[in-house]
């Protein structure tokens, strides 16, 4: 299984009443595809996994399989305690899903053994091929990783700490490995454009794209020109568009999801709001969030 291009994380809708809306999940999946995703990651973080139940998770995932027909891969997410980590993997299995990307288990501190038993435990109950996410407190040092890497099922590693000095060592160490060759790297941060370019430095070329929800054409407009080596138009989104964007996104906690799914609706297709604890976006926030959309179609169209 392997990535290119930019990889989609969609929202996941809800309903009025706050159900999970099926029809317009497949609408937004379905727009994400037909403007050039290379994946599609449904029911993660931008898909608010922390508040969908394992039954929604499952759900969702079929949504995916069943929109994008095998046109791309699609992963769905598992995490949490182990028991219901395997129980998720499982779901999403059955979902037809290609892959699983696993998230690190909650509010635990636990030594770099302790990481590898939990990825070994989770990859021993299914046969599909995972990524590991190492965020929060899953911080794994270059020899955790390169024996994370070397685990059956494992075919990737997905960064949400943004230490690049401490991934640098960890690619490196994961390539040394026989067989490491073929491991793949994503760049998992919030807005991941912002440093996109660094982790290309360090053979990072793979990311996350949460804008690519709501405004693809800035996506894909941003990740033609890093690879072509566009540096004025790169540079003019990350000033005039990402960071403008990044600045907006830090003033409320959750904003790297409820601004994500308030652009979704924004550009036509009503997804709902955010599930507790997050907040959506107040108005103005909205009307700003609005603005960056203009000024960076703007930029992508001249």
């Amino acid at each position: 299984m392997k990535f290119q291009g930019v990889l989609f994380f969609p929202v996941t809708p809800f309903t009025a009443d706050g159900s999970l809306d099926t029809e317009r999940l497949a609408q937004h999946i379905e727009s994400g595809v037909a403007a050039g995703a290379g994946g599609v990651f449904v029911a993660c973080g931008t898909g608010e996994f922390h508040a969908l139940t394992p039954e929604e998770i499952e759900r969702a995932t079929r949504v995916a399989v069943e929109t994008t027909a095998g046109r791309v891969p699609v992963l769905a997410a598992a995490g949490g305690p182990p028991p219901v980590a395997r129980d998720q993997a499982a779901r999403v299995a059955r979902a037809g899903a290609d892959g699983l990307l696993l998230l690190p288990p909650y509010l635990v501190t636990a030594p770099q053994r302790g990481l590898v038993r939990y990825v070994e435990e989770v990859t021993a109950a299914t046969d599909l091929p995972v990524i590991f996410y190492q965020r929060g407190s899953a911080r794994l040092t270059e020899s955790t990783a390169a024996e994370i890497a070397a685990l059956p099922g494992v075919v990737g590693l997905k960064d949400g700490i943004g230490d690049i000095e401490l991934m640098h060592r960890v690619v490196r160490a994961v390539r040394a490995v026989p067989g490491g060759a073929d491991f793949q790297f994503f760049n998992g941060l919030p807005t991941a454009e912002m440093t996109a370019p660094a982790y290309r430095g360090i053979g990072v070329d793979l990311y996350s794209s949460a804008v690519f929800a709501f405004a693809p054409e800035i996506a894909l407009a941003f990740h033609q020109a890093l690879a072509k080596g566009d540096e004025e138009l790169v540079t003019t989104l990350l000033d005039e568009f990402y960071g403008p964007l990044v600045a907006l996104r830090d003033e409320v906690p959750g904003y790297a999801v409820a601004l994500v799914k308030a652009g979704v609706t924004l550009r036509g297709l009503d997804v709902g709001g955010v599930r507790a604890p997050l907040l959506d976006p107040t108005p103005e926030h909205v009307a700003r969030l609005a603005e960056l959309v203009d000024r960076g179609l703007e930029a992508v169209r001249a």
